[in-house]
């Protein structure tokens, strides 16, 4: 049975109005009057509603978090940085894992509006950006996070994800290799096709090539299988190097080449992912990779939501966007 503030003015002998005090305002109430409510909150065994004290406040200590893969390292940082600047004001982030899917983040984004947070931070799944608008327009702040925010009215904060696909190809043509195949999808996801973009004009500034190898997710297994494709092809017909969207796939791959001991990395291909997640230096070649600073993604992501819960609809909308790093290991350069 759930017991009232009610029963516990009544035990304590106190009015409403200084429960409620002493449930927020502590420092406004007597020494011994906080005392005797709180005797009363344990004997009955209150617990207080916060969903309930939320809507009559018009504000929740909680935001939101929707990220593009719970299974990527680089999301869990991502969360770390935003959950560590949460922490620090006084929020709680609740977190949702789209896995790729614009039907699973619409989800997410429905149940968040439904608690009431404070706002949202997300890594959204697809270009069509209108829930989020509509969320914005509501009155809820909203900020993208690994998302360039271009002419859509948003807060964001990014890695400039076209200077790493760049960086990623420039350092296999300076090593010597011009068949470079792209390892990466779906091309929806707008990572996925900057980073592409960038890896494509490098290409095309060195005269090297680029083939698009297209994955379903970004994950290990998917880099495993097209790392089984290229095993398959004639030695003629390989790439000498590949550029993969994201580290796991560049795991993936590594796994096909390496495990069945028929392509040497990186004497036959050499590798390059991207995110420099925590197992790309333990990797069985440890993996050369585009650096992206997940953590401060996470936490300058918090800062400008917060700023826009504080300051409302009314804020210049800042966009944030972080230089990616080459991280050279040797995936790309054998040790002599």
């Amino acid at each position: 049975m759930t017991v009232s503030v009610r029963e516990v003015a009544a035990l304590a002998g106190v009015s409403l109005g200084t429960v409620s005090n002493v449930l927020n305002r502590p420092d406004k109430v007597a020494p011994g009057t906080v005392e005797r409510v709180q005797s009363a909150i344990a004997q009955l065994g209150f617990v207080r509603n916060d969903s309930a004290r939320q809507l009559r406040a018009g504000r929740s200590s909680t935001v939101g978090l929707v990220v593009l893969d719970g299974g990527n390292p680089f999301f869990t940082d991502v969360a770390r940085g935003a959950e560590d600047a949460a922490m620090a004001k006084g929020f709680a982030v609740l977190i949702g894992n789209s896995d790729e899917s614009v039907e699973r983040e619409r989800t997410y984004v429905d149940l968040f509006e439904e608690r009431r947070v404070a706002g949202l931070l997300i890594s959204p799944a697809g270009d069509d950006l209108s829930r989020l608008a509509r969320l914005r327009d509501q009155g809820t702040a909203v900020v993208l996070v690994d998302r360039r925010a271009d002419e859509e009215p948003f807060a964001s904060v990014s890695v400039d994800d076209v200077a790493g696909g760049r960086l990623a190809v420039e350092h296999l043509v300076s090593i010597g290799r011009r068949r470079i195949a792209f390892v990466g999808g779906p091309f929806g996801i707008r990572q996925v096709a900057d980073r592409h973009a960038g890896a494509a004009a490098a290409a095309q500034a060195a005269g090297a090539e680029v083939e698009v190898l297209t994955t379903k997710s970004l994950s290990v297994l998917e880099g495993r299988r097209i790392g089984e494709e290229i095993q398959a092809r004639p030695a003629s017909a390989r790439p000498d190097a590949v550029f993969a969207a994201n580290d796991l796939l560049a795991v993936g791959l590594e796994q096909a080449f390496i495990m069945r001991g028929s392509i040497a990395v990186p004497e036959e291909i050499a590798i390059v992912g991207y995110d420099d997640i925590a197992f790309a230096e333990s990797a069985v070649v440890p993996l050369t990779s585009v650096r992206q600073p997940a953590q401060d993604l996470g936490r300058r992501a918090f800062e400008l939501l917060t700023a826009q819960v504080e300051q409302g609809q009314e804020i210049e909308l800042e966009r944030v966007e972080f230089t990616p790093e080459l991280v050279v290991r040797q995936s790309t350069v054998a040790e002599s």
